[in-house]
């Protein structure tokens, strides 16, 4: 079985987390840091955005920054557990909205849930547009504990 941790051109991804949209990494070691790369809240099975309407041209008509905010918070708790890495450990959050008038109160509602008041550092920015037809998209640093992310592979 390939190890989705290893560095390679066109990484396997991770199991349990949508696909990389490009040739990245989900996310990359560096000192006492893991780096994520931008992660959004395509279903990993069906690659589809959950609620999410398009028009015949492919355009957005309608969406569920509920379920969208649900999705991304649980794909990046998928990578960040591949890693061995825990929630907790997350030290900053840049949270990407496409809209930002209509959907910040309610993500930031949402991102209390799962963080609290003693949560990750964060930053949020209004873009008018992801790379698929998301509304939300998180990049994340975590500080790791120990001196490999991954978790440990038994003897065989």
């Amino acid at each position: 079985m390939e190890d989705p941790h290893q560095s390679q051109s066109v990484p396997p991804g991770i199991p349990g987390a949508p696909k990389p949209m490009g040739a990245y990494p989900h996310a990359r070691r560096s000192g006492n840091f893991l780096f994520l790369s931008g992660i959004g809240p395509r279903d990993p099975q069906s690659n589809q955005v959950p609620g999410v309407t398009l028009g015949r041209s492919g355009e957005v008509i309608q969406y569920d920054i509920v379920a969208q905010c649900h999705a991304v918070f649980k794909n990046v708790k998928t990578v960040l557990t591949s890693y061995g890495v825990k929630w907790e450990q997350l030290v900053d959050v840049t949270v990407f909205l496409t809209n930002m008038d209509q959907d910040f109160n309610t993500y930031n509602e949402i991102y209390g849930q799962y963080f609290g008041i003693n949560g990750p550092c964060r930053t949020t920015v209004g873009i008018t547009q992801l790379p698929s037809p998301i509304a939300i998209e998180l990049k994340c640093i975590a500080e790791l504990q120990n001196t490999d992310p991954r978790p440990e592979k038994s003897a065989s």
